[in-house]
């Protein structure tokens, strides 16, 4: 995890997983990653990153462990860079950024859409609760304090902000 979650946001769930992928080229990285490439120049040719600057952010990705780094060529050594399972795992996250950036914008604006590549079809990818079938947008579902929270998470969430509405606690 980054050091540069501030000591009060440790245990929030959004500060700690922005210290994971919150940079705009480490999402750009983690998308290449999600299209397939593996390999330094692959990355450095599609996002235009400098070597030095990919060189860092892939090397906080393997600290991370979001990619491991695995030797595809003894000579001269090199390496290519693939998701881990906690790595797969942050896709149903981008494709939600990407969704919700596409909904703001006409359908002919869009630059990439997420398809069913059995039949073609554009989805919209949603998060449901399970047991009620709502999404999870709903005014109806808001953060609270969890079993692990300390007395600011505690304080935080022991009632809603003043002026607030239902949901209006949603924050991290």
């Amino acid at each position: 995890m980054s050091p540069r979650v501030r000591g009060e946001d440790r245990e929030c769930p959004l500060s700690t997983a922005v210290s994971y992928v919150g940079e705009w080229w480490t999402i750009l990285i983690l998308h290449d990653c999600f299209d397939g490439y593996t390999r330094f120049d692959q990355f450095e040719a599609n996002i235009g990153l400098s070597s030095s600057m990919l060189t860092s952010r892939l090397r906080t990705l393997v600290d991370n462990g979001i990619l491991t780094r695995r030797v595809y060529q003894e000579r001269p050594k090199r390496y290519e860079y693939v998701l881990t399972e906690f790595g797969r795992s942050l896709r149903p996250v981008l494709v939600a950024l990407a969704a919700w950036r596409n909904a703001q914008l006409a359908p002919s604006e869009r630059a990439m859409v997420l398809v069913d590549t059995e039949t073609g079809r554009e989805v919209e990818p949603v998060t449901i609760d399970p047991a009620t079938g709502l999404p999870v947008s709903d005014p109806r579902f808001a953060f609270r304090a969890g079993p692990a929270a300390g007395e600011r998470m505690r304080a935080r969430y022991a009632s809603p902000p003043p002026g607030a509405g239902r949901g209006a606690a949603e924050g991290g």
